[in-house]
């Protein structure tokens, strides 16, 4: 008796190749390129985001660290001085208001004892902004605080805070420094950078009075 073999209708098709299988489609492509840039857009503008703000915080700082450098020393020189003087100067001369002129001015000299040989001198610097101290009519001054705006630094005060015209005992010594510090140093924003202001304002007295 012969043999039938029969044909299945629908043959089996070959198994795709394993990379074939593996394979990104269009679509699916762009969506995860689509995806990509925007975690990339997102990492970059926080980048940038946090660069502006360590610069905003670093300005505020600064200008902190400065305030206390500043009134630290100057506290400790006024409350121990024994004779205090309110005028004009820079590193190589002083000139003290004459009375019947209110007190006020960019320097102040300090004497610590009677010897009129030994103080210390704290002076607004214009040229560069910066608010200086020197010692003894040494030529070698130290940066006490920069990026100072105002020229009538030390005010000689009544116990009102009204700025007085005479060298009187009592007087309340005031200190005034304006910080005007640009925020942004490293990213300019259009033509120029972006600034911020500060104001530290402190009255010191003498522990002794004569």
């Amino acid at each position: 008796r012969p043999m039938t073999i029969r044909l299945p209708s629908n043959p089996p098709k070959a198994p795709r190749s394993r990379q074939g299988r593996l394979a990104f489609t269009l679509p699916e492509m762009m969506i995860a390129l689509s995806i990509l840039t925007i975690v990339l857009a997102g990492i970059i503008s926080s980048h940038l985001f946090g660069i502006k703000m360590l610069e905003i915080t670093r300005a505020k700082l600064g200008a902190s660290d400065e305030a206390r450098s500043a009134i630290g020393k100057l506290i400790g020189e006024v409350r121990t001085a024994k004779r205090i003087q309110i005028g004009t100067g820079d590193a190589s001369g002083f000139t003290e208001i004459a009375d019947g002129l209110p007190q006020q001015g960019g320097a102040i000299q300090i004497y610590g004892s009677t010897n009129t040989n030994f103080y210390a001198r704290y002076f607004w610097d214009p040229a560069d902004k910066k608010l200086k101290r020197s010692a003894n009519g040494n030529p070698a001054v130290a940066v006490v605080a920069q990026s100072i705006t105002n020229n009538l630094v030390f005010t000689s005060e009544d116990f009102a805070g009204n700025v007085i015209t005479n060298n009187q005992n009592n007087r309340v010594i005031g200190l005034v420094l304006q910080f005007y510090q640009i925020q942004y140093p490293i990213i300019p924003v259009g033509p120029g950078n972006y600034y911020d202001f500060y104001q530290l304002r402190t009255r010191i007295t003498r522990r002794t009075l004569e």
